[in-house]
């Protein structure tokens, strides 16, 4: 098969999994209702602080959307593990390395997409609640968090893709990373100061702040997660190669 065809079946599987269609879908939907819950309610009383970084803040709810890039990236990948359909898209492109590289290139082109305009429509949706503390896109760092929260959200989706093609269960996968990020990550935070600051969430998340903190600046941060999400990739693609038949 040419890789324009594998490509295109990709996209099809993609498309006509519903628990696959339904977690990307989920990215901009749980987001949006996040926004519009946390800033119809509370969004002016928190801005009033004198010391609140109002870039950071408009982005709150990406961190319930990348939940849902984490189980994009997880359940578009196990789909291949349920009742041997590894072995049928196998049998059709025996060519592994193009089997996997076109499965990582559709679900990361979907999520940076869906990541993009999740992470615009949060910060625009969000300033509509904020009466005279609204900011906009020409606010300094605004714009550069509006397209980093995008690419963080797709950076997430491949490294949880890239951990269920190794684990090869989307369960595992979720098992480990949403506690992780949820509550593992404040925890050694808490702990280990600035080490957390490399940790694939903390990471991303500096290009969201108007002027972060650290070592480490908005888009070093990004390559950080960059890095652990090309880590993962690694290791799913060798253990496609050797181990699953």
């Amino acid at each position: 098969m040419s890789t324009a065809a594998v490509l295109r079946c990709e996209w099809i599987k993609i498309r006509s999994v519903r628990s696959v269609a339904g977690s990307l879908m989920a990215v901009f939907l749980a987001t949006l209702a996040v926004t519009v819950l946390a800033f119809a309610t509370v969004g002016q009383a928190e801005a009033d602080d004198p010391g609140a970084d109002l870039v950071f803040g408009a982005f709150y709810a990406l961190n319930f959307g990348q939940i849902a890039a984490i189980s994009f990236g997880a359940t578009a990948l196990s789909s291949e593990y349920l009742n041997g359909a590894l072995r049928i898209s196998l049998a059709a492109v025996p060519r592994r390395d193009l089997f996997y590289a076109a499965k990582m290139t559709v679900v990361g082109a979907l999520a940076l997409a869906v990541g993009l305009v999740t992470s615009f429509a949060a910060f625009l949706v969000g300033q509509m609640f904020m009466g005279e503390y609204a900011i906009g896109l020409d606010e300094p760092g605004a714009l550069r968090a509006a397209f980093g929260g995008g690419v963080y959200l797709a950076l997430m989706t491949l490294f949880a893709a890239g951990l269920t093609a190794l684990l090869r269960s989307a369960v595992a996968v979720l098992s480990l990373l949403i506690p992780f990020i949820l509550i593992v990550s404040f925890v050694v935070g808490d702990i280990a100061g600035g080490v957390t600051q490399y940790l694939p969430d903390r990471a991303g998340q500096l290009v969201l702040h108007q002027s972060p903190d650290g070592g480490l600046g908005p888009w070093t941060g990004l390559a950080v997660t960059a890095a652990w999400a090309g880590a993962a990739l690694l290791a799913g693609w060798w253990a496609m190669r050797r181990r699953d038949v």
